[in-house]
């Protein structure tokens, strides 16, 4: 086909946003007859869908395009607030890091989601055209499927694309060695840490890809990159009551952060089933966020959303939804399930 194809189809695919081949009419019926031959748009819409008492909804999707995890299902969750619109989309079946205060980790990971799933998610969302953000922060780790998330930042960034400005998307990580590296130089999207505890002995308690990447790396990485400007660089904390809140920890988190560019949200801890893990009440939460922020770290409390629908941070799972597949698709042994690590108050 003539190389000018190339412009057409990507205007019919992310401009005209058309479900199938025969719509984009510019091309000839030849051609559009040989695309048809081996390829499909692919958009898929959700399969199920729950809507909060705060206006959030998650969606259901199929996952299509990987033949190795077809079948299965991941979540997504539209966020929509006053002129903001977030979508939390979802990289991977399921997660690898295994995080202990975190439902998808105990779902274990069955498979990476291809870009055209990953899109799938966002093309094919009802409230599509309302989006302001998307943030990827779903279920898996964006940086152990690092190329379908580059591949799929690109298509919502490039002029081909949606051409947004990457300033409307975050990646987060719980830090990966090598990966993260290359993402920073890849792409001009924020980037968000999950922090959860400032020190090494007890995030690798709470987070078992400490071993792997230390907070410390992480953040020695971070200071090689410029955050001063539009683009931003954020860490993720979820408050544990008695064990994460106090002014101890704050301490260390501003000595840790010195001289970075960077915020630092506080994420109320939601319940998950067998984890012993304390909430945080208001009152230390705030009394953090202060002394934070009277120690130049802009600091917020992150609202909850969802909750009610299982939404919220740390709560999406489609480990259900295996269970109607074949034995064994959930991918969670009960080694897994029991190992749940001993996390002392300080």
């Amino acid at each position: 086909m003539p190389a000018f194809t190339a412009k057409q189809l990507s205007g019919w695919l992310y401009e005209k946003k058309v479900a199938s081949i025969s719509e984009m009419t510019n091309l000839s019926k030849q051609n559009r007859m040989l695309l048809e031959q081996d390829y499909e748009v692919g958009l898929m819409a959700p399969i199920d869908s729950q809507r909060s008492k705060d206006g959030t909804i998650k969606y259901l999707f199929p996952v299509c395009c990987n033949d190795n995890v077809s079948g299965r299902f991941v979540e997504t969750v539209f966020i929509p607030d006053h002129d903001r619109a977030t979508l939390c989309v979802s990289c991977q079946v399921g997660c690898k890091m295994n995080c202990l205060f975190c439902q998808t980790g105990k779902q274990g990971w069955q498979g990476n989601l291809t870009a055209a799933d990953i899109l799938n998610q966002i093309l094919a969302l009802p409230e599509r055209e309302q989006l302001t953000n998307i943030v990827f922060m779903g279920q898996g780790e964006p940086m152990d499927n690092l190329d379908a998330v580059l591949r799929a930042c690109e298509v919502l960034t490039a002029d081909w694309g949606l051409a947004w400005s990457p300033r409307r998307i975050t990646v987060s990580s719980v830090g990966v060695h090598g990966k993260l590296k290359r993402f920073l130089e890849a792409s001009e999207c924020h980037v968000a840490i999950s922090m959860h505890s400032p020190l090494h002995e007890q995030r690798q308690r709470l987070m078992p890809a400490e071993k792997g990447m230390s907070l410390q790396e992480t953040i020695e990485l971070l200071r090689h990159y410029d955050f001063s400007h539009q683009r931003r660089c954020s860490f993720e904390y979820i408050c544990f009551g008695g064990l994460n809140d106090s002014p101890t920890y704050g301490r260390e988190i501003v000595r840790l952060l010195a001289g970075l560019e960077c915020r630092v949200n506080l994420i109320r801890f939601h319940e998950i089933p067998d984890v012993d893990l304390p909430g945080s009440d208001e009152k230390r939460m705030e009394a953090l966020r202060d002394y934070l922020t009277a120690h130049g770290i802009f600091t917020t409390i992150r609202a909850s959303r969802g909750q009610d629908i299982f939404a919220a941070c740390g709560l999406l799972s489609t480990a259900r939804q295996q269970e109607a597949l074949a034995a064994g698709a959930s991918g969670v042994s009960e080694e897994q399930n029991n190992e749940i690590p001993e996390i002392t108050k300080e």
